[in-house]
C-alpha cells in the first residue's frame, strides 16, 4: 500500500468526521418544515457552524479524490470509513464521555477490520469494464435502492428514518467516489476537456448534492448516532461493489482470503456502529425528543 495513499485516505477521514459533526450540530436547529427539502441547504448556508463543517467536508471530499486518483477504490474506500474514529474524538471533546469498553472495542474492530481486508484482499487494479449495461445496472441498483429508502424514511417519519435517510446516501456517495476515480482517470487520459465531455462530472454533482440534503435531513431530525454509523457502513460496501464490478479493482478471491476480506467488512460494520453509538456522540436534544414525540 503506497504511504502517499494512506495519509491522503486518513486525512479525508479526518476532514469528513469533524465536518460531520460540525454539520449535525447546526443541522438539529434547522426548521423541521426543511425536511428533506433543497430548503434545508438555503437555511443552513447561514449557519458559520454549518459552513465550518461543509469546509472541512469538502476538504475531506478532495484529499478523497486525490486518493482515489493514487489508489484503488477498493484501497480508499476502508480507510475512509475511519471518519468516525475522528467524529467520535470531537464529540467526546464536547461531551466528556469516557472511551471505555465499548469505544475501545469499536475501535479495536474498525481499525482490525480495516486492516484485515486490505491485507487479505491485497486491492489493485485493473482493466475497467467496457460493458455499459453493467455499469449502469450497478449505478442503477444502487440509486434505486437510495430512492427506495428516502421513500420509506419520507412515508414513515420514525424513528428509523435517520438511519434510512443516512444508508441512502452513503450508497449514493460510494457511487460519487466511484464516479469520481472515473473522472480522475478521463483527466489524466485528456484534460480537463475529456472531462466535461463525459456524463460523470455532472453526475458526481447531482449525487453530492442529493445526498447533502438526506444527511442534513437525517442530522436535523435525530442525534448523530442515529445516521452517522449508517451513511459511514453503507459508504465503503457501495464503493467496492463499485470497484469490483465496473472500474476493474481486483481482490483475492482463494477461500482463506476470501474468509479475511468478509470477516474484515463485517468487522467494520461491526466498529462503525459500537463507535456510532457510543455515549460520546451527540445525544438527542430536547427539540430532537420533541420531534420525536410528534412521530416525526
Amino acid at each position: 500500500m503506497s504511504v502517499l495513499v494512506l495519509v491522503l485516505a486518513v486525512s479525508a477521514a479526518f476532514c469528513l468526521g469533524i465536518g460531520f459533526v460540525l454539520q449535525q450540530n447546526a443541522a438539529a436547529h434547522a426548521p423541521l418544515g426543511d425536511f428533506l427539502s433543497p430548503r434545508l441547504l438555503l437555511d443552513l448556508v447561514r449557519v458559520p457552524r454549518w459552513l465550518g463543517g461543509i469546509g472541512f467536508m469538502v476538504a475531506g471530499m478532495v484529499l478523497g479524490a486525490i486518493a482515489l486518483g493514487q489508489g484503488e477504490l477498493t484501497l480508499v474506500e476502508p480507510l475512509l470509513a475511519t471518519n468516525l474514529l475522528f467524529a467520535l474524538m470531537l464529540s467526546r471533546r464536547q461531551t466528556r464521555q469516557p472511551l471505555g469498553r465499548q469505544g475501545w472495542a469499536g475501535l479495536v474492530l474498525l481499525a482490525g477490520g480495516v486492516t484485515a481486508f486490505i491485507v487479505a484482499g491485497q486491492p489493485r487494479g485493473g482493466s475497467a469494464v467496457t460493458d455499459p449495461l453493467r455499469h449502469w445496472l450497478i449505478i442503477g441498483v444502487m440509486v434505486g435502492v437510495a430512492l427506495l429508502l428516502t421513500t420509506l424514511a419520507k412515508r414513515s417519519r420514525l424513528s428509523a428514518a435517520p438511519a434510512l435517510l443516512a444508508v441512502a446516501a452513503g450508497l449514493l456517495y460510494g457511487v460519487q467516489d466511484a464516479l469520481t476515480r472515473v473522472c480522475g482517470q478521463r483527466f489524466s487520459a485528456g484534460g480537463i476537456a475529456a472531462v466535461f465531455t463525459g456524463w460523470q462530472p455532472y453526475a458526481v454533482i447531482a449525487l453530492g448534492v442529493t445526498g447533502l440534503v438526506l444527511v442534513q435531513s437525517a442530522f436535523e431530525t435525530a442525534p448523530l448516532r442515529m445516521s452517522l454509523p449508517a451513511l459511514t457502513a453503507a459508504q465503503p460496501l457501495a464503493g467496492i461493489v463499485c470497484g469490483v464490478g465496473f472500474l476493474g479493482d481486483r481482490l483475492r478471491a482463494d477461500t482463506g482470503a476470501l474468509a479475511w476480506e468478509a470477516a474484515g467488512l463485517a468487522g467494520i460494520v461491526a466498529g462503525v456502529v459500537l463507535l456510532g453509538l457510543h455515549p460520546a456522540m451527540p445525544g438527542a436534544t430536547a427539540r430532537a425528543r420533541e420531534r420525536a414525540g410528534a412521530g416525526v
